[in-house]
């Protein structure tokens, strides 16, 4: 599947068909999968915008929980994300979003590697994620700066979730 099927049929799909969208909008992820798919089958959506926004509900509703198999099904879900700058890119939105981070000079590549490294260090089983669409890497980079310094792992959480929303709503228009 390369392009979305009509948002109202979605409930009658197949749950391998329900997988591929899930795919196509965000990033491959079984827990992701285990999480929405419920959704997906029971619920007719009137736009894609409606189901993001209601995916995002689910994905803010565990990172304010307290109980930490919740957290640690935000972070693999979060971490389904690739890091910024990587070469191997599974999904065509992703792909799309990092090409102009492979471009420019090698030592700010360098620079944008050991920010991931001491991001993630910084926050365990989390991805420093943006939204890159028209940013230099500079301007990124002083970005993860700036978060990395902040040192709050719940805003980590919530802007990862929010930056999804935003460039899914960026994308689906």
């Amino acid at each position: 599947m390369t392009s979305l099927p009509s948002v109202t049929t979605l409930s009658h799909l197949p749950e391998e068909e329900l997988t591929q969208v899930l795919d196509l909008l965000f990033e491959p992820s079984p827990p992701l999968h285990a999480l929405s798919l419920p959704v997906l089958k029971s619920t007719v959506f009137p736009t894609y915008d409606i189901l993001i926004v209601a995916v995002n509900a689910q994905l803010s509703a565990l990172a304010r929980s307290d109980d930490p198999k919740d957290i640690d099904r935000l972070s693999e879900i979060l971490c389904s994300h690739p890091r910024l700058g990587e070469k191997k890119v599974e999904s065509e939105q992703s792909r799309a979003e990092q090409a102009q981070l492979q471009k420019g000079a090698e030592e700010e590549k360098e620079q944008l590697a050991a920010l991931n490294k001491e991001y993630e260090e910084k926050f365990p089983r989390m991805r420093y994620v943006v939204f890159v669409n028209g940013r230099a890497r500079p301007a990124i980079m002083e970005n993860m700066r700036t978060r990395i310094d902040r040192g709050d792992i719940k805003a980590e959480r919530q802007e990862a979730i929010q930056v999804r929303l935003s460039s899914l709503k960026d994308a689906s228009s």
